[in-house]
């Protein structure tokens, strides 16, 4: 038998740090996720656990491709997660279609389709072949709160 979608997110988040018995909270005047007709839209999120922003500075000067990676997982479980409140189950997700990655990047860092790709296996280690998606990752010279890497992502439903 293989594990529920719930089951592999769990994993996933206690391996990268996370205590899955809080709510992922936001701050500001916006929502962390909206679905309509059809569709989840999961507002940007930053590599936090708990209150505390786990990796920040500029990829390919302070951080390395390796903690932005993993910076990039901390992003991704975080939407999960959103989805899952929003949601109920992971189970209701029939597709994962569009992630955008944003990597807080020194003048020189080349590499943002190799962060995002971290974020990308995990989708389709939690997903399956409904974590299969369209992406785009970008280069930026700042991100809220000094992060490394904000993702966002849309999930059909």
């Amino acid at each position: 038998m293989t594990d529920s979608r719930n089951t592999l997110f769990e994993r996933a988040a206690q391996r990268l740090g996370f205590n899955l018995s809080e709510a992922i909270r936001i701050g500001g005047n916006y929502t962390p996720a909206i679905v309509h007709a059809g569709t989840a839209y999961v507002s940007g999120q930053v590599p936090r656990i708990g209150t505390v922003v786990a990796v920040t500075g500029r990829v390919g000067a302070e951080v390395t491709l390796e903690e932005a990676q993993r910076a990039a997982c901390i992003c991704t479980v975080r939407t999960l997660a959103i989805l899952r409140q929003t949601l109920g189950s992971l189970d209701a997700v029939a597709q994962a279609l569009r992630m955008t990655v944003y990597v807080q990047s020194a003048m020189d860092f080349t590499q943002q389709s190799e962060v995002a790709d971290a974020a990308s296996a995990l989708l389709h280690e939690v997903l399956g072949e409904a974590g299969r998606h369209t992406r785009t990752s970008v280069g930026v010279v700042q991100l809220p709160k000094n992060a490394s890497v904000e993702l966002d992502l849309v999930v059909a439903v």
